[in-house]
Protein backbone atom coordinates (compact mmCIF):
# COMPACT_ATOMS: atom_id res chain seq x y z
CA UNK A 1 0.00 0.00 0.00
CA UNK A 2 1.09 3.56 -0.66
CA UNK A 3 -0.51 6.94 0.00
CA UNK A 4 0.22 9.72 -2.48
CA UNK A 5 -0.05 13.44 -1.78
CA UNK A 6 -1.78 14.91 -4.83
CA UNK A 7 -1.00 18.52 -5.73
CA UNK A 8 -1.12 20.92 -8.66
CA UNK A 9 2.09 19.45 -10.08
CA UNK A 10 1.18 15.76 -10.08
CA UNK A 11 -2.62 15.70 -10.33
CA UNK A 12 -2.44 14.77 -14.02
CA UNK A 13 -0.36 11.74 -13.04
CA UNK A 14 -2.88 10.66 -10.38
CA UNK A 15 -6.29 11.40 -11.96
CA UNK A 16 -8.74 9.80 -9.55
CA UNK A 17 -11.14 12.61 -8.74
CA UNK A 18 -14.10 10.63 -7.38
CA UNK A 19 -13.11 7.85 -9.79
CA UNK A 20 -14.55 9.57 -12.85
CA UNK A 21 -13.06 9.17 -16.32
CA UNK A 22 -10.60 12.07 -16.82
CA UNK A 23 -12.46 12.91 -20.03
CA UNK A 24 -15.76 13.28 -18.16
CA UNK A 25 -17.17 16.82 -17.98
CA UNK A 26 -17.53 16.58 -14.21
CA UNK A 27 -13.90 15.54 -13.83
CA UNK A 28 -12.65 18.39 -16.00
CA UNK A 29 -14.61 20.97 -14.03
CA UNK A 30 -13.47 19.52 -10.70
CA UNK A 31 -9.89 19.54 -12.01
CA UNK A 32 -10.08 23.30 -12.61
CA UNK A 33 -11.78 23.80 -9.23
CA UNK A 34 -8.97 21.91 -7.49
CA UNK A 35 -6.23 23.98 -9.09
CA UNK A 36 -7.74 27.06 -7.47
CA UNK A 37 -8.15 25.35 -4.08
CA UNK A 38 -4.61 23.98 -3.72
CA UNK A 39 -3.36 27.51 -3.01
CA UNK A 40 -5.94 27.71 -0.18
CA UNK A 41 -4.39 24.71 1.55
CA UNK A 42 -6.61 21.95 0.16
CA UNK A 43 -5.05 18.50 0.24
CA UNK A 44 -5.92 15.24 -1.47
CA UNK A 45 -4.30 11.97 -0.46
CA UNK A 46 -4.87 8.89 -2.59
CA UNK A 47 -4.47 5.31 -1.48
CA UNK A 48 -3.11 2.63 -3.82
CA UNK A 49 -3.09 -1.05 -2.94
CA UNK A 50 -0.63 -3.64 -4.20
CA UNK A 51 -1.48 -5.22 -7.58
CA UNK A 52 -4.25 -2.66 -8.21
CA UNK A 53 -3.89 -0.45 -11.28
CA UNK A 54 -6.21 2.32 -10.04
CA UNK A 55 -6.61 4.40 -6.92
CA UNK A 56 -8.56 2.55 -4.21
CA UNK A 57 -9.36 5.46 -1.95
CA UNK A 58 -8.89 9.13 -1.26
CA UNK A 59 -9.44 11.85 1.31
CA UNK A 60 -9.96 15.54 0.53
CA UNK A 61 -9.58 18.15 3.27
CA UNK A 62 -8.95 21.88 3.65
CA UNK A 63 -8.44 24.47 6.41
CA UNK A 64 -11.79 25.08 8.10
CA UNK A 65 -11.73 28.76 7.15
CA UNK A 66 -12.03 27.65 3.51
CA UNK A 67 -14.43 24.70 3.98
CA UNK A 68 -17.15 24.27 1.33
CA UNK A 69 -19.84 23.34 3.85
CA UNK A 70 -22.24 25.40 6.00
CA UNK A 71 -19.91 25.38 8.99
CA UNK A 72 -17.86 27.65 11.20
CA UNK A 73 -14.64 25.68 11.71
CA UNK A 74 -11.79 28.17 12.07
CA UNK A 75 -8.60 26.59 13.36
CA UNK A 76 -9.50 23.06 12.22
CA UNK A 77 -8.80 20.96 9.18
CA UNK A 78 -12.10 20.05 7.55
CA UNK A 79 -12.70 16.82 5.62
CA UNK A 80 -14.83 17.27 2.50
CA UNK A 81 -14.80 13.67 1.28
CA UNK A 82 -13.42 10.23 2.01
CA UNK A 83 -14.00 7.22 -0.19
CA UNK A 84 -12.76 3.62 -0.47
CA UNK A 85 -13.46 1.46 -3.53
CA UNK A 86 -14.35 -1.23 -4.49
CA UNK A 87 -16.55 -2.48 -1.64
CA UNK A 88 -14.28 -5.46 -0.93
CA UNK A 89 -11.71 -3.03 0.51
CA UNK A 90 -14.11 -1.37 2.92
CA UNK A 91 -14.04 -2.23 6.63
CA UNK A 92 -10.34 -3.13 6.38
CA UNK A 93 -8.84 -0.06 8.03
CA UNK A 94 -7.93 1.87 4.89
CA UNK A 95 -10.34 4.71 5.64
CA UNK A 96 -8.85 4.98 9.12
CA UNK A 97 -5.36 5.26 7.64
CA UNK A 98 -6.47 8.17 5.46
CA UNK A 99 -8.07 9.88 8.45
CA UNK A 100 -4.84 9.41 10.40
CA UNK A 101 -2.99 11.24 7.62
CA UNK A 102 -5.31 14.21 8.13
CA UNK A 103 -4.93 14.11 11.92
CA UNK A 104 -1.13 14.09 11.56
CA UNK A 105 -1.33 17.15 9.31
CA UNK A 106 -3.49 18.91 11.91
CA UNK A 107 -0.89 18.20 14.60
CA UNK A 108 1.99 19.37 12.40
CA UNK A 109 0.15 22.58 11.54
CA UNK A 110 -0.83 23.29 15.15
CA UNK A 111 -4.53 23.08 14.33
CA UNK A 112 -7.30 22.60 16.87
CA UNK A 113 -8.13 19.26 15.30
CA UNK A 114 -10.13 17.75 12.44
CA UNK A 115 -13.82 18.24 11.66
CA UNK A 116 -16.21 16.52 9.24
CA UNK A 117 -19.91 16.30 8.44
CA UNK A 118 -21.29 12.76 8.28
CA UNK A 119 -24.59 11.34 7.10
CA UNK A 120 -26.36 8.01 7.01
CA UNK A 121 -27.68 8.98 3.57
CA UNK A 122 -25.98 8.86 0.15
CA UNK A 123 -22.82 10.62 -1.01
CA UNK A 124 -21.35 11.16 2.46
CA UNK A 125 -19.43 8.98 4.89
CA UNK A 126 -21.29 7.60 7.89
CA UNK A 127 -20.34 8.47 11.46
CA UNK A 128 -19.23 4.94 12.43
CA UNK A 129 -15.86 5.36 10.70
CA UNK A 130 -15.15 8.55 12.61
CA UNK A 131 -16.41 7.32 15.97
CA UNK A 132 -13.88 4.49 15.92
CA UNK A 133 -11.18 7.05 15.16
CA UNK A 134 -11.94 9.11 18.25
CA UNK A 135 -14.30 11.73 16.80
CA UNK A 136 -17.24 13.10 18.78
CA UNK A 137 -20.50 14.61 17.57
CA UNK A 138 -20.89 18.31 18.42
CA UNK A 139 -23.99 19.23 16.37
CA UNK A 140 -26.87 17.57 14.52
CA UNK A 141 -29.06 18.56 11.56
CA UNK A 142 -31.97 16.70 10.00
CA UNK A 143 -32.32 14.11 8.71
CA UNK A 144 -29.07 12.41 9.78
CA UNK A 145 -26.27 14.96 9.43
CA UNK A 146 -23.73 15.25 12.22
CA UNK A 147 -20.85 17.66 12.70
CA UNK A 148 -18.05 15.61 14.22
CA UNK A 149 -14.66 16.60 15.57
CA UNK A 150 -11.45 15.16 16.90
CA UNK A 151 -9.58 17.82 18.84
CA UNK A 152 -5.82 17.90 19.09
CA UNK A 153 -5.89 20.73 21.63
CA UNK A 154 -8.49 22.65 23.62
CA UNK A 155 -10.45 24.97 21.33
CA UNK A 156 -14.08 26.03 20.78
CA UNK A 157 -15.97 23.36 18.85
CA UNK A 158 -17.03 23.92 15.22
CA UNK A 159 -20.65 24.91 14.58
CA UNK A 160 -23.23 24.75 11.82
CA UNK A 161 -24.03 28.12 10.27
CA UNK A 162 -27.72 29.05 10.09
CA UNK A 163 -28.42 27.58 6.67
CA UNK A 164 -32.20 27.73 7.21
CA UNK A 165 -32.13 31.53 7.12
CA UNK A 166 -30.25 31.36 3.81
CA UNK A 167 -32.74 28.79 2.47
CA UNK A 168 -35.66 31.12 3.22
CA UNK A 169 -34.22 33.72 0.85
CA UNK A 170 -34.78 31.59 -2.26
CA UNK A 171 -38.15 32.00 -3.95
CA UNK A 172 -39.38 29.93 -6.88
CA UNK A 173 -37.49 26.91 -8.19
CA UNK A 174 -33.71 27.05 -7.78
CA UNK A 175 -30.58 24.97 -8.10
CA UNK A 176 -27.64 26.27 -6.10
CA UNK A 177 -24.55 24.13 -6.60
CA UNK A 178 -20.77 24.04 -6.39
CA UNK A 179 -18.10 22.24 -8.37
CA UNK A 180 -16.66 20.73 -5.18
CA UNK A 181 -18.52 17.56 -6.17
CA UNK A 182 -17.84 16.48 -9.77
CA UNK A 183 -20.95 14.28 -9.85
CA UNK A 184 -23.08 17.39 -9.46
CA UNK A 185 -21.47 19.12 -12.41
CA UNK A 186 -22.59 16.31 -14.70
CA UNK A 187 -26.26 16.79 -13.89
CA UNK A 188 -26.85 20.54 -14.16
CA UNK A 189 -27.30 20.66 -17.95
CA UNK A 190 -29.64 17.64 -17.88
CA UNK A 191 -31.85 19.10 -15.15
CA UNK A 192 -31.99 22.45 -16.93
CA UNK A 193 -33.34 20.77 -20.08
CA UNK A 194 -35.94 18.82 -18.08
CA UNK A 195 -37.15 22.01 -16.41
CA UNK A 196 -37.50 23.75 -19.78
CA UNK A 197 -39.35 20.79 -21.30
CA UNK A 198 -41.84 20.95 -18.41
CA UNK A 199 -42.36 24.69 -18.73
CA UNK A 200 -40.64 25.49 -15.43
CA UNK A 201 -38.75 28.66 -14.70
CA UNK A 202 -35.69 27.51 -12.78
CA UNK A 203 -32.86 29.72 -11.62
CA UNK A 204 -29.39 28.15 -11.51
CA UNK A 205 -26.61 29.61 -9.37
CA UNK A 206 -23.06 28.36 -8.97
CA UNK A 207 -21.39 28.77 -5.57
CA UNK A 208 -18.02 30.21 -6.48
CA UNK A 209 -16.14 30.54 -3.19
CA UNK A 210 -16.01 29.03 0.26
CA UNK A 211 -17.77 31.97 1.91
CA UNK A 212 -20.80 31.42 -0.31
CA UNK A 213 -20.68 27.70 0.49
CA UNK A 214 -20.50 28.33 4.23
CA UNK A 215 -23.60 30.50 3.97
CA UNK A 216 -25.51 28.35 1.51
CA UNK A 217 -29.06 26.99 1.83
CA UNK A 218 -28.10 23.55 3.19
CA UNK A 219 -25.47 21.92 5.38
CA UNK A 220 -23.92 19.76 2.65
CA UNK A 221 -23.97 22.62 0.20
CA UNK A 222 -22.70 21.02 -3.02
CA UNK A 223 -26.18 20.74 -4.55
CA UNK A 224 -29.39 22.41 -3.45
CA UNK A 225 -32.76 22.03 -5.15
CA UNK A 226 -35.13 24.50 -3.52
CA UNK A 227 -38.68 25.70 -4.03
CA UNK A 228 -40.08 28.72 -2.18
CA UNK A 229 -37.75 28.33 0.78
CA UNK A 230 -38.05 24.54 1.00
CA UNK A 231 -35.08 22.24 0.45
CA UNK A 232 -36.14 19.46 -1.92
CA UNK A 233 -32.72 17.81 -2.38
CA UNK A 234 -29.25 18.48 -0.99
CA UNK A 235 -27.16 16.10 -3.10
CA UNK A 236 -26.80 15.02 -6.72
CA UNK A 237 -30.01 13.64 -8.24
CA UNK A 238 -30.79 11.94 -11.54
CA UNK A 239 -33.14 13.33 -14.16
CA UNK A 240 -35.77 10.77 -13.19
CA UNK A 241 -35.52 11.71 -9.52
CA UNK A 242 -35.83 15.38 -10.47
CA UNK A 243 -39.02 14.69 -12.41
CA UNK A 244 -40.52 12.79 -9.49
CA UNK A 245 -39.70 15.62 -7.09
CA UNK A 246 -41.21 18.39 -9.21
CA UNK A 247 -44.36 16.34 -9.85
CA UNK A 248 -44.77 15.81 -6.11
CA UNK A 249 -43.68 19.19 -4.73
CA UNK A 250 -44.64 21.81 -7.31
CA UNK A 251 -48.25 22.97 -7.72
CA UNK A 252 -50.06 21.39 -10.66
CA UNK A 253 -50.96 23.65 -13.57
CA UNK A 254 -54.60 24.07 -14.57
Amino acid sequence: MKIVDVNSENISQYPAVCFLNPKNEGYLKKFEWLKERFCEGLKIKQLYLKNEKRCNGFIEYIPGESAWRAVKAEGYLFIHCIWITPNKYKEQGYGSQLIEECICDALEQGKCGVAVITSEGPFMAGKALFLKNGFQSVAHAEPSLELMVKKTKECPSPEFNDWKIELSKYNGLNIIYSLQCPWVARSIAELKVIAEENGLKMKIKEIRDSHEAQFGPSVYGVFNLTYNGKLLADHYISGRRFLNIIKKELPKKD
